[in-house]
């Protein structure tokens, strides 16, 4: 009989997995999309505005991901979690400030685009996707307790941030960017949904009555596979109908990655050693999806 020694992974991997790069693909795809959405409708693209936009998003995921953890650090939920950038510092304060410097900052950018265009709309918007982040995790609201975080994830980087960058560009709303911000809420939700199947124990112990908790791992696979067919039924439906272009459909390229996602949690749903990756094949899902259906919004237009 052997034994085997269980080495601990390397701070360089904690800290990486604390940081989440693969993550900040929910501040890039709602802007690329919606502005891509901006410029197959009307022709208009300002590069100024759509960088600052982008890297504004990024700083306000990176005040959104690091405050989760200040918040998850006070219910106890993230205890066992090795890779909570509070676990890894130990300065919880100091985290919770870092945040806050980072929604300025993204704040500011946003501000920046209401100035040039003296036009308050897009930062109103922000504001109230930032608001509803906060009540994600933040108390007294803590709505990812009730199972409410999906819901609050489609609205804000779905329709909300996609209808906020087609309006940066064009300075005016369009009720056909609501079809790519449904698509890209509900990859988007995804990725939310596939975080709960490795944690069940620890949101039950902690209170926390998430998705997978409320329909237990059987049925919450289940549901992740209707949720993933209906993004290519929604684009394949407007598409016929020529709500959006027929480019659109490009977006079942990343139909491998989608079947590799639901067919990896109907496998390894109850075993959360093996399926705790399966956020990540979500953020891959939605990262190849949403780029696929920016460039079938734009293809027309430069063809």
């Amino acid at each position: 009989m052997t034994t085997t020694t269980l080495i601990p992974p390397s701070k360089r991997k904690l800290w990486l997995a604390a940081i989440k790069p693969p993550m900040y693909s929910v501040a890039i795809i709602p802007i690329t999309v919606g502005t891509a959405a901006a410029f197959s409708e009307t022709k208009l693209f300002d590069l100024k505005i759509f960088l600052t936009f982008l890297l504004s998003a990024i700083l306000i995921i990176a005040w959104l991901n690091i405050s989760n953890d200040v918040f998850d650090s006070e219910t106890g939920i993230d205890k066992n979690k090795a890779h909570s950038i509070v676990n890894l510092t130990g300065n919880k304060s100091l985290m919770f400030w870092l945040a806050n410097l980072f929604l300025a900052l993204g704040i500011l950018g946003i501000f920046l685009i209401a100035w040039w265009q003296q036009d308050l709309t897009v930062l109103g918007i922000i504001f109230l996707c930032c608001a509803l982040g906060y009540s994600y995790q933040g108390p007294p609201f803590r709505l990812g307790y009730q199972g409410l975080g999906e819901i609050i994830c489609f609205f804000t980087f779905g329709p909300m941030a996609i209808s906020a960058a087609y309006y940066s560009q064009t300075q005016q709303f369009s009720l056909s960017s609501l079809i790519p911000g449904t698509i890209i809420g509900i990859s988007t939700s995804i990725i939310l949904f596939c975080s709960h199947f490795h944690q069940v124990e620890d949101d039950m112990a902690a209170g926390k009555r998430s998705p997978i908790v409320r329909l237990g791992t059987k049925l919450g696979s289940q549901v992740l596979t209707g949720s993933t067919i209906l993004i290519f039924v929604l684009t394949l439906v407007f598409a016929l109908l020529g709500t959006i272009s027929l480019w659109s459909l490009l977006i079942f390229l990343s139909f491998p990655v989608a079947y590799q996602l639901v067919n990896h949690v109907r496998q390894y749903h109850d075993q959360p050693e093996k399926v705790s990756n399966s956020k990540f094949i979500a953020v891959n899902l939605h990262f190849l999806s949403g780029i696929l259906l920016a460039l079938g919004l734009i293809l027309p237009r430069l063809l």
